[in-house]
């Protein structure tokens, strides 16, 4: 046996989880800017439409007392208001909803990797928000969830990595977090496909 195969893992979670949900992650950026997204209004507000609908999936977690405890800040994370402003700016109704795709109480690792994929989300924004300019649109109307925290957006993902790493999971458990984050990119995935059908 080697001694690579016996030396421990030595990356952090949030690398781990990066690694894992890779493909995912980069078939789901594909599929997005394949929608034109910022060609015109009509077609980012379809991309505002997926980003409400996901975030109604995990709205539940943001009141999640056991995560809480672990994440900065986390109910000051939630961004459903500021993505159904950006709806209204744009003159949109906000999507029928009926049923979110995670419950609030949500197994802990599990429930940390839906919380990766929304948190990187907001790394990812920030390169959005400015093509989002072109189209006229700030952190004032249309594109308010993708404007960057006040603390930056890379000192507020660092703020929530660090959490995400600290947490002691079981080897199960971080097959959990990486499932998590799997399928809240498939469940993005699901949405990106309804609204750009």
């Amino acid at each position: 046996m080697s001694d690579i195969a016996t030396e421990p893992d030595s990356s952090t979670r949030s690398q781990r989880l990066k690694a894992a949900t890779h493909a995912t992650h980069d078939r789901l950026d594909r599929r997005i800017m394949a929608g034109d997204i910022f060609a015109n209004r009509d077609n980012f507000a379809r991309f505002l439409r997926v980003q409400y609908r996901f975030h109604c999936d995990i709205d539940g977690l943001y009141a999640n007392a056991a995560l809480a405890a672990l994440v900065p800040d986390l109910p000051g994370r939630r961004r459903l208001p500021q993505i159904a402003s950006d709806l209204r700016d744009l003159g949109q109704p906000l999507p029928p909803f009926a049923v979110a795709a995670v419950r609030a109480d949500l197994p802990l690792a599990t429930a940390l990797g839906w919380l990766y994929v929304a948190e990187g989300s907001n790394l990812g924004g920030s390169v959005l928000y400015k093509l989002a300019a072109k189209l006229g649109l700030n952190s004032g109307f249309g594109a308010r969830h993708l404007a960057a925290h006040p603390d930056g957006v890379a000192r507020h993902w660092r703020g929530f990595t660090a959490a995400l790493d600290s947490v002691a999971l079981s080897r199960a458990q971080e097959d959990e977090a990486i499932a998590g984050a799997e399928a809240a990119f498939q469940r993005v995935r699901a949405h990106v496909e309804d609204e750009f059908a």
